[in-house]
């Protein structure tokens, strides 16, 4: 009675002081109103530098600070940004750009070939380091035509390099990235507090269309339930990656906006392992699903059932096989007794317990699995945890995560190439390899596309992931704003919102 007593009054406490937030300025100090918000973040960010972040929810908040020669709009193009044109040669060895005059870094200094050249090279592994960005290992040289124009020339022809020059351009030789990173964005770093938070401002030099806010500052908030409690307090004003239940205990200040997250989603099984070593098992697993329950438990049924190591926002390189699994639990039953596993399984499937939508989606996959005797055990782990044992350290059963990609296909289909480093679920497949590497050496898009096609039903067939969805984004957003936009990529985009007139 006496415990019960004491967690009353410290619920009462930090209700008082949530509450105490909203009588002022939403997400702001009040001296900020109609000028600044506070977005909430599910995650740490893994590093300031442009160039070694790792985690998606990384790069989505550095989107607002850095820029690449090209960055994406909207609607998947890749659009010029620190280059004001581009072009590639017929045979696809050579990437010509015209850098875009007037561009500054937020220290003031202006872009300039030197640090268009230095940027690519730091990443290609030019200065005698390993690639930062595998896909830059072909760069044979970057060449300084004169003072605007720089020519990327490749070892091979690759036409799907474009997609990976996103990469930030940033100042040569500039030592500070890991505590005050320089860039070209619509925002600069204002400071960071780990753990915590990192707060951007207006960069009032931007050569494009300027951002309406001062200042965003990304506050991590890990625990679900603490985000909720402070949306309705109203220090945070926008949440993205709800879940329906979550949605549903808003109120009337905010609208939930849906689009799609633009991952992959799935139950990622590590193929080394005793049970999924076979693919009768995996096939067995796929079968028990219900994707749409699935979707339909966690997100009120938006987002995309995929079937594929691809999301719909790929185009033409994405191959729907959605129907290739539709659920047969008597034929995932056979499927185990074939395999030795008449009685079924435990497995432990590890999750970062900081996405509540991966965590619901293995709450839904454990119970569906029952009914072919399969036991999944959950365990949710800290993001750290899960970068560490189990996309570098391969040291897990089962996971369930979202993968996003560059904007070229070849990014995500690499991860599944039995000897690349990205290979975090053991697949091996010498027929997907050999497409692979024949995919990524032609010049020519129809046998690029029917070469990626062919993989997606390689994968699928011998279920080397078991693809749940492209899941839906829903998003918290203050009626007080506008302007939140979603892209086909992984991002937060702060530079269209606003407050409402």
């Amino acid at each position: 009675m006496k415990k019960r007593f004491l967690l009353m009054l410290l619920t009462l406490a930090l209700s008082t002081v949530l509450c105490a937030c909203k009588d002022g300025k939403k997400g702001a100090d009040s001296s900020d109103e109609k000028d600044s918000i506070v977005v909430g973040i599910q995650q740490d960010l893994d590093s300031l530098d442009p160039h070694l972040a790792t985690a998606a929810g990384t790069k989505e908040v550095l989107f607002n600070v850095f820029e690449g020669l090209v960055k994406p709009d909207k609607n998947g193009n890749l659009i010029p940004a620190v280059a004001s044109d581009f072009k590639i040669s017929p045979d696809g060895d050579t990437y010509t750009f015209t850098l875009r005059g007037g561009v500054k870094f937020h220290n003031g200094e202006a872009v300039t070939a030197e640090d268009v050249k230095y940027s690519i090279e730091r990443n290609a592994g030019i200065d005698g380091n390993e690639p930062l960005v595998s896909a830059f290992s072909i760069i044979q040289s970057v060449n300084i035509v004169d003072s605007s124009t720089v020519e990327i020339v490749l070892s091979e022809p690759d036409t799907e390099l474009i997609g990976y020059l996103t990469v930030a351009i940033i100042p040569k030789d500039y030592e500070n990235l890991a505590t005050s990173p320089v860039g070209t964005g619509p925002f600069k770093f204002s400071s960071y507090t780990p753990g915590e938070n990192i707060v951007i401002e207006k960069n009032n030099d931007y050569y494009g269309e300027m951002a309406y806010l001062s200042k965003v500052t990304f506050k991590v908030v890990t625990n679900s339930s603490a985000a909720i409690l402070e949306l309705q307090a109203g220090s945070i004003d926008i949440y993205p990656y709800m879940t329906m239940d979550e949605a549903s205990q808003l109120g009337e200040d905010f609208d939930i906006l849906y689009g799609n997250t633009n991952l992959v989603q799935g139950l990622f099984l590590n193929n080394a392992f005793k049970y999924f070593d076979d693919v009768r098992v995996r096939q067995a697993v796929y079968y028990a699903l219900d994707r749409q329950a699935v979707l339909d438990m966690v997100a009120g049924g938006h987002g995309t059932i995929i079937g594929s190591c691809l999301y719909p926002g790929y185009g033409k390189y994405y191959n729907d096989l959605n129907d290739k699994y539709s659920k047969d639990i008597d034929k995932a039953k056979q499927l185990l007794k074939d395999a030795g596993y008449a009685e079924g399984f435990d497995f432990t499937v590890k999750v970062p317990s900081n996405y509540q939508v991966h965590m619901d989606t293995a709450m839904v996959i454990k119970e569906q699995l029952k009914a072919i005797g399969v036991t999944m055990n959950i365990e949710g782990i800290e993001w750290a945890t899960w970068l560490s044992d189990i996309y570098q350290g391969r040291n897990y059963e089962a996971t369930i995560i979202g993968f996003d990609a560059n904007m070229a296909p070849k990014d995500m289909m690499r991860r599944y190439v039995s000897d690349n480093s990205k290979n975090m679920t053991n697949y091996n497949n010498s027929q997907y390899d050999q497409l692979y590497e024949m995919a990524i050496a032609t010049v020519d898009d129809e046998k690029k596309i029917e070469y990626y096609h062919e993989m997606q039903e390689i994968i699928a067939e011998d279920a080397g992931s078991i693809f749940i969805a492209d899941p839906a984004m829903l998003v918290a957003v203050s009626k007080d704003l506008e302007g939140y936009t979603f892209y086909p990529i992984y991002v937060q985009d702060m530079s269209k919102v606003r407050y409402v007139e």
